[in-house]
């Protein structure tokens, strides 16, 4: 259960998020979950959309740099140490973990996970029987 997420590279001044955030809204795609890192020249914004192709049209049209990744949804309990499993899981496999980021709703908790090698990594996981959402389910939440 792969999902796709959009890089997007951005100059580090004023707008450029928002921008971003309007051109997809008036285009009707929803951001499902998104984080962004930077340093002093650039960020990179990481999404999850509701409509990837749709998303992608947009910014290259207003000369966004664009890229496309495969990443996985881990869905587990919000508490303590639930996140410290999987990891264990992960690390066991031999797997590096890229970048994650996570956001939870109530007594559950959603993390986006770029490993190294992505179906090693679903494999695993749902072999200890940890759920993995898939884009559809992800955009429901």
């Amino acid at each position: 259960m792969l999902i796709q997420q959009l890089s997007i590279f951005l100059e580090n001044k004023k707008g450029r998020f928002t921008e971003v955030a309007k051109l997809l809204g008036e285009a009707g795609v929803n951001m499902s979950a998104f984080t962004v890192s930077e340093n002093s020249d650039f960020g990179i914004l990481r999404l999850i959309v509701s409509d990837t192709a749709k998303a992608i049209q947009v910014l290259r049209e207003h000369l966004y740099a664009v890229s496309v990744a495969d990443v996985i949804c881990l869905h587990c309990p919000n508490q303590p140490g639930a996140l410290a499993k999987a990891m264990e899981i992960i690390t066991a496999a031999g797997i590096f973990v890229e970048y994650m980021y996570a956001f939870s709703q109530g007594d559950a908790a959603n993390v986006i996970i770029r490993p190294d090698n992505i179906e090693r990594c679903a494999e695993v996981l749902t072999a200890n029987k940890l759920e993995l959402i898939a884009a559809s389910d992800l955009y429901k939440l």
